[in-house]
């Protein structure tokens, strides 16, 4: 309950911030420390202890179905409602990727527990960090009309600060993990990530909705919160998946839609006023849609 607590405090916190006098480039320099600090920190100390299993997996390829589901339902329903191809680009980006880190790790850790960690960095990590770091990356460049070298797509996936991390707890994995100073460290470090994300988040949140972007906010949210989780849900009955692999996947497919993808977004000039409201009003909503979610889940 104190993690939920810590969900609302610190969003509520980044509001008022927001709409008071503030240093210049606070959101920036938070956002620096989580991307290049706090993130890899914490996928260092979670996947270095993670207790492994191959029912792990789904949660990281629901992610990617998630994505690709979102991609083929709102580019046909764009077509059809006649929407612009910066609206579509804009709704595939930030409907089809979840906010698994940021909203993601204290949501599920208020709901599951600490020990559900693990899991969610899986999905987060294999799922939506690297389907942002490619397939978003596509997307983007195709409905902004520019275009992606694959050296350069390799090039961003590589050298992002939680991917270079990732890498180096599989291979610490194999001789032990960290050592214990360096995984309190690590750990300490990590544990940063949460309240400095979700002040991060309240100070972004953008609520007011012009009229023509209705329609679209409700297919994409319709997608992100309803459809995508039902459907995660579905198709691990069908494979048997149970424990945390279900709830986690389920729950991750979930989440908000991304702030990363709606930065994206905004730089490729991809609608960038929907891009910006549906990441708000998707956190909000999320805020109740999530925990109804986990209610019904074993």
């Amino acid at each position: 309950m104190s993690a939920l607590w810590l969900v609302l405090i610190c969003l509520g916190a980044g509001v008022l911030v927001a709409r008071l006098k503030h240093p210049e480039g606070l959101s920036a320099s938070l956002n620096w420390w989580m991307l290049y600090i706090a993130l890899p920190s914490l996928v260092l100390d979670q996947i270095t202890r993670l207790q492994w299993s191959a029912s792990m997996l789904f949660p990281a390829l629901a992610m990617w179905g998630v994505f690709l589901g979102a991609w083929a339902l709102l580019a046909a329903v764009g077509r059809w409602r006649g929407w612009s191809r910066g609206q579509i680009g804009a709704l595939v980006l930030t409907c089809g990727l979840g906010n698994t880190a940021f909203v993601g790790y204290p949501l599920i850790e208020a709901l599951r527990g600490t020990e559900a960690l693990g899991t969610a960095v899986i999905a987060d990590q294999l799922g939506s960090f690297l389907v942002l770091s490619s397939l978003g990356v596509i997307v983007a460049a195709l409905y902004s009309g520019q275009h992606i070298a694959p050296r350069q797509l390799a090039r961003r996936v590589l050298l992002f600060p939680a991917f270079i991390a990732l890498i180096a707890a599989f291979a610490l994995r194999t001789v032990g993990g960290l050592p214990e100073p360096l995984s309190e460290v690590a750990a300490r470090l990590g544990s940063t990530l949460t309240p400095l994300a979700l002040f991060s988040v309240g100070m972004q949140l953008k609520l007011k909705m012009p009229g023509n972007e209705a329609g679209p906010m409700a297919w994409g949210l319709g997608w992100k919160l309803l459809l995508a989780p039902l459907l995660i849900w579905g198709v691990a009955t069908s494979l048997n998946v149970t424990g945390d692999a279900l709830s986690i996947a389920v729950l991750q497919g979930a989440m908000a839609p991304m702030i990363t993808a709606g930065i994206l977004a905004q730089q490729h000039g991809l609608a960038p006023g929907l891009a910006s409201r549906i990441v708000g009003i998707g956190i909000v909503v999320s805020l109740i849609s999530v925990p109804l979610f986990n209610h019904f889940l074993p």
